[in-house]
């Protein structure tokens, strides 16, 4: 992607379901929870890297011992810091004590992180500061076991005032605002309220306390902790959460938004946000893991034993597009197919585009993430090339021409990798005078692919958010290989409407598509319209969300989408740009067709899955409006 947008946040829990010996035995280290959350985290880097956080918990702990710990981190290579602190305890421990350190029961009982239940986030932040505090997995501390609870997630929920008003109903005082710990509040409420029902009810039977202790800890009813926390729920999350005494849940919201995978045999059950990273980790097949369900929890007792629950009512199916398009690793198996057939599904497009003169057209990429897209889209262009061919020969019939026939036969896609991104460059300059020549430096270009003044040159993009780095990079540093005419195609469809779920798009201004449309209304004369729009959204904004809709969608009814497409291509072409300009964009049609299983495509349609959407981006044009750089939610 060219645009500077921000991943999603990734979770990882890891439960061991064997005696810390029995992995000291077989795979040389008492760590090997340890090391697979590691891993797991490292292979998800992609996912956040504002910072990153783990927990664990060691089970059955005599009382006195730590039997929680946490660590979180907002160093540069967060991951690395936090398992490079842990690997200097371990190494501490075992030149302090040698020869008792050889028992994984020891280092159990004696150093910290040792344990059998672990939990791992890698965050990239959507509200709040960026400073350790704000890192997950976060905690919430009691003398019960029972009553300990750790919290950590992959989630945006759009209607944090409404939970913080209801926790002070429940006459609670939260610290803070925070949605993370607005949901552990929620969670911890009903967490104490169960420790409560069931104290009443094994005191009656038993006066020793510690006894009651225990009982609770095997009876505690998980799920219905759950379905109470989660009712006034309007958000895309994949809720992860550790209770002190070692039972464990992963939550995924109703219309399966955010996206989670989990892995269980007899040695382990894990847990993460995306499906390859469990698959290389533990060398397993695709098979063998599965996906959350929507609404459902994963619940793993202290026990080890394991079951999937329904928490709460699944509903249309809407996981986010998105993760398909750009933020999921794209060696799954699914995802591989579905960007491939993003870019397939463009071939018509840029064959029109070009004439379909292949002679003088050259065919490239942005690195790294459209390179998938990009072989659709050559795949496409081949099936059209050997179709051609094949009428072509049949022309010739009898009077076959060796010359022509060589003609033919010779005929391909120009391919080349014109678009080079050097990571080397950094971005020290900070100076606003100085900021855009330094962007020119990102990116490099391969000189000599292009014919000047002939060749039409086609780069593909995985997505065009806010098109500020296509134009005051990609596109003066294509111009200067002189091509006759730069085709931009993007595999995604234009992003028009605000996101609340997880990512960094919740402000108008900054969509090229929008900007595009609101110029368009103003040369149309329809620049009242735009006021008119913004009187009824302050009124819509006043009715309970479940009751509002999405306005915005009002801005773009005028106009096709290649006439958005256009204006964009007019809004991004630098005054310098010598080359004829334009700009494609994936249909939404397109998009579905590549992606049938995840049709979570408010970004591009403005169909919102909750009604906590459609608020949002009502909100997100009276801030336009209002000239307020600020998200709506």
């Amino acid at each position: 992607m060219s645009d500077s947008l921000h991943h999603e946040c990734g979770v990882a829990l890891v439960r061991l379901l064997k005696p810390l010996e029995y992995y000291k035995t077989k795979y040389g280290s008492a760590r090997y929870g340890l090391h697979k959350l590691y891993q797991l985290m490292e292979k998800m880097i992609n996912r956040g890297q504002d910072g990153a956080g783990i927990s664990t918990i060691k089970l059955d702990a005599i009382p006195g011992m730590t039997y929680i710990d946490r660590l979180r981190s907002i160093e540069h290579k967060a991951t690395q810091d936090i398992f490079g602190q842990i690997n200097e305890i371990f190494l501490k421990a075992q030149t302090t004590n040698p020869e008792a350190y050889k028992s994984a029961q020891w280092q159990k009982d004696n150093i910290p992180f040792c344990g059998e239940l672990m939990l791992g986030h890698l965050r990239y932040g959507t509200f709040g500061k960026n400073s350790v505090h704000s890192c997950h997995p976060f905690r919430r501390q009691n003398n019960w076991m029972s009553r300990n609870l750790v919290i950590a997630g992959n989630f945006n929920l759009t209607n944090v005032d409404e939970l913080f008003a209801h926790l002070v109903e429940l006459g609670q005082h939260p610290r803070e605002k925070a949605d993370t710990i607005t949901v552990m509040e929620k969670i911890g409420h009903f967490l104490d309220k169960e420790n409560d029902r069931l104290f009443k009810k094994f005191k009656e039977t038993n006066s020793d306390n510690a006894a009651i202790s225990k009982l609770i800890q095997e009876n505690l009813d998980l799920p219905s902790i759950l379905i109470e926390s989660s009712k006034r729920w309007d958000g895309g999350y994949v809720m992860c959460g550790m209770v002190g005494h070692g039972d464990a849940f992963v939550l995924r919201d109703p219309n399966g938004i955010r996206p989670a995978f989990y892995y269980k045999d007899d040695e382990v059950i894990v847990v993460a946000s995306e499906r390859p990273v469990i698959q290389t980790v533990f060398n397993v097949s695709l098979e063998d893991v599965q996906e959350v369900k929507p609404g459902h929890a994963v619940i793993i007792k202290k026990d080890g034993s394991f079951s999937e629950v329904q928490i709460i009512e699944p509903l249309e199916r809407k996981a986010c597009s998105f993760e398909r398009i750009y933020f999921s690793r794209g060696n799954d198996a699914d995802i591989y197919k579905e960007r491939n057939l993003l870019g397939r599904n463009l071939t018509e497009k840029v064959l029109q585009s070009i004439n379909n003169d292949l002679t003088n057209t050259v065919f490239s990429y942005i690195p790294n993430t459209a390179e998938v897209a990009f072989g659709g889209l050559v795949e496409g262009i081949d099936e059209y090339i050997n179709t051609w061919k094949a009428e072509e020969i049949l022309k010739l019939k009898d009077k076959m021409d060796h010359a022509r026939l060589g003609e033919i036969l010779k005929t391909h896609p120009r391919i080349h990798k014109v678009v080079l991104k050097d990571a080397k460059q950094r971005t020290f300059i900070t100076a606003d005078e100085t900021r855009d020549s330094l962007m020119n430096l990102v990116y490099d270009i391969t000189y000599g692919t292009v014919k000047k003044d002939v060749d039409s040159l086609v780069v593909l993009d995985d997505s065009i958010v806010r098109g500020t780095t296509l134009k005051k990079s990609i596109l003066r540093i294509l111009d200067r290989l002189h091509p006759k005419k730069i085709i931009v195609v993007s595999s995604a469809p234009q992003i028009r409407y605000p996101d609340c779920y997880g990512i960094d798009m919740a402000i108008l201004s900054k969509f090229i598509a929008f900007e595009a449309a609101v110029t368009l209304l103003r040369e149309n004369d329809k620049g009242l319209f735009l006021n008119e729009l913004y009187e009824r959204a302050k009124l819509e904004v006043l009715k309970p969300k479940e009751e509002q809709v999405n306005l915005v969608k009002e801005i773009y009814k005028s106009f096709t989408p290649e006439e958005v497409s256009k204006k964009i291509a007019e809004l991004l072409r630098p005054k310098d740009l010598k080359a004829e300009l334009e700009i494609i964009y994936q249909s939404l049609e397109g998009l579905n067709d590549a992606c049938p299983h995840n049709l979570g495509d408010w970004y591009f349609s403005g169909n919102y899955p909750t009604p906590g959407g459609n608020k949002v981006s009502n909100k997100a044009f009276i801030n336009y409006i209002e000239g307020k750089n600020v998200r709506a939610y």
